[in-house]
C-alpha cells in the first residue's frame, strides 16, 4: 500500500516574519526513496478507470478518534450493563461501515482522462485539464484531484452518468520537455472517518519554452539578402523584412491591416506598414551572437522575446541554434517551431 505524503503549509514569510528551523527527519530520505520507487512501478497512461487494485482506503484522524470512542462505549455498556449503550454502539459502528463501503465506491468505477497539455512559457504555471467520467447512476460527491504532494486541491462532484473536469497547476523549474507529474484523486465522503485515494502516472509530457524577456529589446537589424543588391542594415524595430512601424503619412494601403484588427481587439494602436523597398534587400535573423549577451539562458531569453515580437509585426524572421537553421518564414506554425527550437535547445 503507497505511503500517503500530503505538502505542509509554507511558512510565513516577510520582512517582520521570524525564520523557523528546519527540523531534522531522518525518515526523510527514506521517504523520498520509498516514494520513486513506489510511483516507479505505476504503469504510465492518460486514462485510467479505477479498480480495487489502484484504490487505497485508510482510517483518517477522525476515523481513529470514533475507533477509540466506540471501544470505550462497548467497555462501559459492559461494565455497567447499559442497553443503550449497547443500541449507540452498534449504531454508530454501523453508520462507520456504511460510510467505507459508500466512500470506497465513490472512487471505484470512476474513469481519469488527461487532455493533452499545451506548451506554455517558463515562469506561468501548466495547467492540466483533467476529466472525470463515471457510468454510475447516482452522483459521485466530494472528489479531490492534485499534483502528488502539493497539498493543492481542486474539489468536484461527479453526476450521474456524466462527466466532470478540474484544472490543475504545476509550475516546472526549468525549461524543456517535462513528464506529468503523478497526479492524486481522493475523497473521504461521507462521514470523513476514512480516505480513500489513488496515485496515477500520466503518460502526457509538457513542452516549456523559456521565459521572454522583459522589456523586449528591440529586433536585431536585418541582412542582406543572398543575391542581392544589399545595403546597409535599417536600425529600429521592425525595420527590415518589407514591415516598419507606422509612420504619420504612410497610404492606408501600404497598412498591414490582419495586424492592426489584432491590435484594436487587444486594445493597442501598434500599427505597422509594408517597406516593398527594404523587404527585396534584407532578411531578419535571429542568432544567439547578436544577443550581446554571455549567458546562455539570458541568450534563450532575448530569443524568445525577439520571435514573440517578429510574430506580432508580422515579420518574417529566421532562427539560427547550435545544429538547428530555420529558414524566414511566417506564421503560427514557424512561431511553434521556433519556440520548440529554443525551449529543446
Amino acid at each position: 500500500m503507497p505511503p500517503s505524503l500530503d505538502a505542509s503549509p509554507p511558512a510565513p514569510s516577510g520582512a517582520g516574519a521570524p525564520k523557523r528551523p528546519r527540523r531534522f527527519d531522518p525518515f526523510a530520505p527514506v521517504a523520498r526513496r520509498w516514494q520513486r520507487w513506489w510511483q516507479s512501478r505505476l504503469p504510465r497512461s492518460d486514462t485510467v478507470t479505477l479498480t480495487q487494485r489502484n484504490v487505497y482506503i485508510l482510517p483518517t484522524g477522525a476515523g481513529w478518534m470514533l475507533a477509540v470512542t466506540l471501544l470505550v462505549l462497548l467497555l462501559s455498556s459492559i461494565n455497567f450493563q447499559l442497553n443503550l449503550g449497547y443500541l449507540l454502539t452498534f449504531l454508530l459502528a454501523g453508520s462507520a461501515v456504511a460510510g467505507m463501503h459508500i466512500c470506497h465506491g465513490t472512487l471505484r468505477g470512476l474513469t481519469l482522462h488527461l487532455v493533452s497539455p499545451e506548451p506554455h512559457f517558463l515562469g506561468t504555471s501548466a495547467t492540466f485539464e483533467v476529466q472525470l467520467s463515471s457510468d454510475r447512476r447516482t452522483p459521485r460527491h466530494g472528489i479531490a484531484v492534485a499534483v502528488h504532494g502539493s497539498g493543492h486541491w481542486v474539489w468536484t462532484d461527479v453526476p450521474a452518468a456524466g462527466r466532470a473536469t478540474v484544472h490543475i497547476a504545476f509550475r516546472p523549474a526549468r525549461r524543456g520537455l517535462h513528464d506529468v507529474p503523478a497526479l492524486t484523486a481522493e475523497t473521504r465522503f461521507p462521514l470523513g472517518t476514512f480516505r480513500v485515494w489513488t496515485i496515477w502516472r500520466p503518460a502526457a509530457q509538457v513542452l516549456v519554452y523559456p521565459e521572454p524577456e522583459v522589456p523586449p529589446p528591440p529586433l536585431p537589424a536585418g541582412e542582406p539578402r543572398a543575391g542581392g543588391a544589399g545595403s546597409a542594415p535599417a536600425q529600429g524595430i521592425g525595420e527590415f523584412d518589407g514591415v516598419r512601424a507606422y509612420r504619420r503619412g504612410d497610404p492606408l494601403k501600404l497598412v498591414v491591416w490582419k495586424k492592426a484588427a489584432k491590435s484594436l481587439a487587444t486594445g493597442t494602436d501598434d500599427l505597422v506598414s509594408r517597406d516593398a523597398q527594404q523587404a527585396q534587400r534584407q532578411e531578419l535573423w535571429l542568432d544567439p551572437a547578436v544577443t550581446s549577451l554571455s549567458d546562455p539562458e539570458a541568450r534563450l531569453s532575448r530569443l524568445t522575446a525577439w520571435v514573440l515580437q517578429a510574430d506580432r509585426l508580422g515579420v518574417e524572421y529566421g532562427l539560427r541554434l547550435p545544429g538547428v537553421e530555420l529558414p524566414p518564414d511566417t506564421g503560427p506554425a514557424h512561431r511553434r517551431r521556433c519556440l520548440e527550437a529554443l525551449a529543446l535547445s
